[in-house]
């Protein structure tokens, strides 16, 4: 991709918060591919800072009780605790992973990054029309964002299949296929880093 569009195109880093991929949390939403990408993430994110893109952290922020979150998910909560609860220490970032200056956070409560949230309106504002689309987990926040973002007319999405990750790795490159099956590009991230 020429130089020029990288001013036209935003990194979505979804979900990369302790709950998701640190082992030590103890997380019924433990995502147990995710902790061997955060090095991967960190990288493609400095590319990013390099190449002038805006990166979008998004993350999920729930409320104590719960009841802003998926139905089926409900039980994991009581007591003011359970995964990604706004201001414990499950919902901030991974390890090494930091929200810089000029970086925007943007919090879901579903799996997308676009369902009930103003992240189209974002990006569109900003003149996105790219995306690269990095974080956990594969077959559900990272493929219904991609899914989204593709009915939303974005003119490139492209998934960093070193930088994302499931539970397991064939659930992992199955939901990349049907990925790359919509028109998704799926670079690794030193071939994307050229």
């Amino acid at each position: 991709m020429a130089a020029a569009k990288w001013s036209e195109t935003a990194m979505l880093v979804i979900d990369m918060q302790k709950d998701f991929v640190d082992p030590a949390m103890r997380s019924p939403m433990l995502v147990a591919g995710g902790e061997a990408v955060v090095p991967a993430v960190a990288g493609a994110v400095a590319v990013a800072m390099e190449r002038g893109i805006f990166v979008v952290w998004v993350v999920r922020e729930h409320d104590p009780s719960g009841r802003d979150v998926e139905l089926f998910r409900r039980h994991h909560y009581s007591g003011g605790k359970g995964p990604t609860v706004k201001g414990l220490k499950g919902a901030e970032l991974a390890d090494g992973l930091v929200i810089k200056e000029g970086e925007y956070k943007l919090v879901k409560t579903r799996f997308s990054a676009f369902f009930a949230t103003h992240l189209d309106s974002v990006l569109k504002t900003a003149g996105i029309k790219n995306l690269v689309i990095v974080g956990v987990q594969t077959p559900n926040c990272i493929r219904q964002t991609v899914f989204d973002a593709i009915a939303l007319d974005y003119e490139k999405v492209t998934v960093l299949i070193d930088a994302t990750a499931a539970a397991r790795p064939e659930i992992h490159l199955s939901n990349i296929r049907d990925m790359k099956n919509i028109g998704v590009d799926t670079p690794t991230l030193e071939e994307w880093r050229r």
